[in-house]
């Protein structure tokens, strides 16, 4: 789909007073009047798939240390079905992210949208149009067999792309031309102010919030400053392509030439630039230094149940949180937002790159669905007519993410929810009665009640064992056996990283 084509379906259909939520075409506008802007579900699709991409994977790691060098480029994979998120995939020691959704999906990935991180290979595309998906959408860097050579570097060989890459070209454009599914590239510029509202909501969260609560000394300013610009430096290096030279070859052979052009081409970057920014931001408000999340330790003292679930590490537990977090700005709350996403440990052949992981569900707050902005209460407790607040309205983020979840939890499952803020007493009896058997959350509003809505019964629940985040050995548990190893995310790690601007 060229740049005229993405602005027509970006900019049809009527204009709406107030809140703009309709999804006409495949985009939805993310225009907000009256509180805090929004992701448009593209963006937060494309962001989602970009960050799976970094799923936390031991043996890449070690790979990657090991000085290993491949072709084939690790992928993120986001599947939606009528605008609601029914898969999150990577690519794993052995499947593509395209074949582990084949795998988990089957034909249930027809009339689905898919969101790749990377344009997929030919060998992914033929059985993804076989399956009968609706869409396919694909980030404009460096394709998943890579053009930029085998030593992953940004700057790419000097004689071109390799042959494999070049057949792969060939092939994927082929099967784009001749199948059903359109195939296209789906990039908005992120909503006005959405940038300045991402980087001021993420100093402010409530992780940088509770570890400032514990240590009144710690420059949480300077943290999330120095951890942004370290998020930035390095998903530039991984997501985007250092040069214009380089960008312009790489989208020629995908079939991209209007993106070539004047302005189209320069708009293009700035736009991915802009997105990598975002998500670097959202990442720094969960630091990697010194905090972790730790098993409460009068958590369920008696259950048979594993007090960590396996295999899930530190950094898989602060992945699976930004994915919540990043949910969160597609919120209707006009103050405060709140992702939820339920992962379970199912049996696998682990070859997938989350592992035993499934997704169950994911959710934000939000009004009940088909309402048009101003049809519920908006204000918060400051309000003094109870009738006008919106706290008997709003659709919670672990409700909605139950309501819309994929699958049932069987009982023998371990069920975990991560959530980026405290359960309110609402939500604890739907989490204990869905099977949730691990929470991972913050406490910042445990014990408080504040009227319409409050966190009472979550510091008493004995049956589910709670993770919040505390100063890494103050508190008991196997995640601090696992924790402390600060490893960076994997997958072909840039040897000479990109710089955070781009000409």
């Amino acid at each position: 789909m060229d740049t005229s084509e993405m602005r027509n379906r970006a900019d049809a259909g009527p204009s709406e007073p107030g809140r703009d939520t309709r999804d006409g075409s495949t985009q939805t506008d993310s225009r907000i009047q009256g509180f805090g802007p929004r992701l448009s579900k593209v963006n937060l699709f494309t962001l989602l798939s970009l960050w799976m991409e970094l799923f936390p994977q031991k043996q890449r790691e070690e790979e990657e240390e090991d000085g290993d060098r491949h072709e084939i480029r690790r992928t993120g994979l986001v599947v939606a079905r009528d605008s609601k998120v029914v898969g999150l995939h990577c690519s794993g020691p052995e499947l593509h992210a395209g074949q582990a959704a084949i795998i988990q999906h089957g034909a249930c990935l027809a009339d689905c949208q898919l969101y790749f991180s990377r344009r997929p290979c030919a060998s992914c595309l033929k059985m993804i149009i076989n399956a009968g998906v609706s869409q396919i959408s694909f980030w404009p860097g460096d394709p998943e067999v890579s053009m930029l050579g085998p030593t992953s570097s940004s700057r790419g060989p000097p004689d071109g792309i390799t042959e494999e890459a070049a057949l792969d070209a060939v092939a994927t454009e082929k099967l784009k031309s001749n199948g059903r599914p359109h195939i296209c590239v789906l990039l908005q510029p992120p909503a006005l102010g959405l940038a300045q509202f991402v980087d001021e909501t993420s100093r402010e969260c409530d992780f940088l919030q509770k570890m400032s609560d514990d240590e009144p000394g710690l420059k949480t300013e300077e943290l999330f400053n120095g951890e942004r610009t370290r998020h930035l430096k390095d998903f530039s290096g991984r997501l985007l392509v250092r040069t214009s030279e380089r960008h312009r070859e790489i989208l020629t052979h995908m079939g991209l030439e209007n993106f070539c052009v004047e302005p189209n081409f320069s708009n293009l970057r700035h736009n991915m630039r802009e997105l990598v920014e975002l998500l670097a931001a959202v990442v720094a408000g969960v630091p990697q230094q010194r905090y972790g999340f730790h098993r409460e330790q009068d958590s369920t003292p008696e259950s048979s149940l594993p007090p960590h679930p396996e295999g899930l590490s530190q950094d898989v537990a602060r992945h699976c949180i930004i994915q919540a977090r990043l949910l969160a700005y597609r919120t209707e709350d006009p103050k405060v937002g709140v992702g939820a996403v339920i992962w379970a440990k199912a049996p696998s052949a682990a070859s997938d790159g989350t592992g035993s992981l499934s997704l169950v569900g994911c959710g934000y707050n939000a009004y009940p669905a088909g309402s048009h902005y101003a049809e519920y209460p908006q204000m918060d407790n400051k309000q003094e007519d109870r009738q006008r607040r919106k706290y008997r309205y709003m659709v919670h983020a672990e409700q909605n993410a139950l309501t819309f979840r994929t699958r049932d939890i069987k009982p023998e499952e371990t069920a975990v929810l991560f959530v980026t803020k405290c359960p309110c007493d609402e939500c604890v009896p739907l989490i204990r009665g869905a099977g949730i058997t691990h929470v991972y959350s913050t406490d910042r509003d445990r014990d408080k009640d504040k009227g319409d809505i409050s966190y009472l019964r979550f510091g008493s629940l004995k049956s589910i064992n709670k993770f919040i985040t505390v100063v890494s050995g103050s508190a008991s548990g196997p995640a601090e056996q696992d924790g402390h190893r600060r490893k960076k995310p994997c997958a072909n790690r840039p040897r000479d990283p990109l710089q955070a601007s781009l000409p």
